[in-house]
């Protein structure tokens, strides 16, 4: 396992290529600023080195998707949070959602870190770097803040499919002169919160010595190992029961989901009668193809309210909705509380 260090500095700034400058640290606060930075950061990852040296990305997607639902997976979670105390996510290599944000381990100063557009955008920053130095053994960054964050890789044969995170802990106590370190950088970036409470959220993240830490690197090892041979398994299992022209149709979908998108245009796309496509979309998946659509615009919804300067309204029609109603209504269906709901949730408001 290897560890690097992220600066804070003019150095570390001269490092980042010119599409990482464009990604949410260029947020502003001005909506439409928010809305070009989003769009951005979802190109970016949608190119991303991993995504292209490894395969189809939604199919890569799907797999992380069958891989957290099912029982092996939520298990040891469950055993290893309660364990460590220490919050625990397995993502695949091109999303661009903060690994632990939402989740009920998310470290509190990290959650207040998140508010903010060029905060967040820092914390997306270090994912990146994290995540190809991880590439083929755990990796472990210290954050300009001093907090590390650990990702180790899950691999299908020679492809990278997805990353396990833990992390937002220090490896020795903090001292006080790098709490202000920390806050002076926030201050720059713009988080307004209570100094004394932001203090209280800095001292009582979870210290965990290096040989502590190198213990649960090895267990995220051993249990990366171990969804390999389950990987294997779903995809052996998702290449022989869906046919390819529904693989196609699905990443069809997700490329233009933010469109008026018809089930006669999807239907044309993979050259099948609208007639037949429809009744083989919803016995391939249990769904009709409506309700997949919608289904797939309210994830990208999800990560577009992490983004507080954004508006609900403009969410709605950033991922294809045709008007504010229809979004809410569809969320509300789906999830079981309103867009507004879910982001006060999500942002601990």
């Amino acid at each position: 396992m290897q560890t690097t260090f992220v600066a804070s500095g003019p150095s570390s700034q001269s490092e980042q290529t010119g599409r990482r400058k464009d990604a949410f640290a260029a947020v502003q606060e001005e909506r439409r600023a928010a809305v070009s930075a989003a769009k951005k950061v979802s190109d970016l990852k949608s190119r991303n080195l991993f995504a292209a040296a490894n395969g189809n990305g939604n199919g890569q997607r799907a797999l992380i998707d069958a891989l957290v639902n099912s029982k092996v997976y939520q298990e040891y979670q469950r055993a290893f949070t309660e364990t460590t105390g220490l919050p625990m996510a397995l993502q695949p290599v091109e999303t661009w959602q903060l690994p632990h944000h939402g989740e009920r381990r998310e470290n509190p100063f990290c959650a207040v870190l998140s508010q903010k557009s060029r905060a967040c955008a820092a914390c997306l920053q270090v994912q990146e770097r994290l995540c190809e130095k991880a590439a083929f053994e755990a990796h472990t960054v210290t954050c300009p803040a001093g907090l590390c964050d650990t990702a180790v890789p899950v691999r299908l044969g020679s492809r990278l499919i997805g990353f396990l995170h833990t992390g937002q802990l220090f490896r020795k106590k903090p001292t006080r002169a790098q709490f202000e370190r920390a806050a002076r950088l926030m201050a720059e970036w713009g988080v307004a919160v209570d100094r004394e409470a932001l203090k209280r959220a800095y001292f009582s993240t979870r210290v965990v010595s290096p040989r502590q830490h190198e213990s649960v690197v090895k267990l995220l090892t051993i249990f990366a190992q171990h969804l390999a041979i389950l990987s294997n398994q779903i995809f052996m299992q998702q290449e022989n029961a869906e046919p390819p022209a529904i693989t196609r149709a699905r990443e069809y979908i997700h490329e233009h989901h933010a469109e008026k998108l018809s089930l006669k245009q999807v239907a044309k796309a993979v050259n099948i009668s609208t007639f037949f496509f429809c009744k083989l979309f919803k016995k391939v998946t249990g769904i009709n193809y409506t309700d997949y659509l919608s289904r797939v615009r309210i994830e990208k919804s999800k990560n577009l309210l992490l983004n507080p300067n954004l508006r609900v309204s403009e969410i709605a029609f950033e991922v294809g909705f045709q008007s504010l109603t229809h979004f809410n209504r569809v969320f509300k269906r789906i999830l079981g509380q309103s867009p507004t709901q879910y982001r006060a949730q999500l942002l601990g408001h």
